[in-house]
């Protein structure tokens, strides 16, 4: 088995009210909108968001995949997406913690992880064999924090208007 893997988790502090952030991070439009290689989100009649991602990774070029998740937990405290049940290639999970410090001011712990799994690495991508699974997982995560961290410092702008 061929496993690649990136993940991010940062905390981040907003200068607005819980349930607007809360509101904010539930609405999966907001990723498509502000998250550099996020190609679209689309949510079917059955609660499942569909991914497509599109991502330049250093030393292995451009990768588009598409993943597949569904809610897991929507509380006040915690929005929660996972891969679907039925997946066995492209993993998505990301979470957000909201926790009210103080009147207009919300802490976020934000992670998000990604994993991409194939049964020989030629069937990710042609030069994935030469590559490796470490050096392309470490590329992947580099690219992953670029995107994250402008997603926030974009969800900042429009959250603290």
């Amino acid at each position: 088995m061929f496993t690649v893997k990136a993940g991010y988790s940062d905390k981040i502090e907003l200068n607005t009210d819980i349930e607007k952030v809360r509101q904010f991070f539930a609405d999966v439009t907001n990723f498509a909108e502000l998250m550099p290689g996020v190609a679209g989100i689309h949510i079917d009649n059955n609660g499942v968001a569909h991914w497509k991602i599109e991502a330049e990774i250093p030393l292995f070029g451009s990768m588009r995949q598409k993943f597949a998740c569904e809610l897991a937990e929507d509380s006040e405290e915690r929005i929660e997406w996972f891969p679907i049940r039925a997946e066995t290639e492209n993993f998505l999970r990301f979470s957000a913690d909201f926790l009210q410090k103080a009147k207009d001011v919300t802490l976020v712990q934000f992670t998000q992880m990604v994993e991409l799994r194939r049964r020989s690495a030629r069937d990710l991508h042609m030069l994935a064999g030469l590559a490796g699974e470490s050096l392309i997982s470490a590329e992947m995560t580099k690219k992953v924090a670029e995107m994250i961290k402008t997603f926030i410092q974009r969800a900042k702008e429009k959250l603290e208007k």
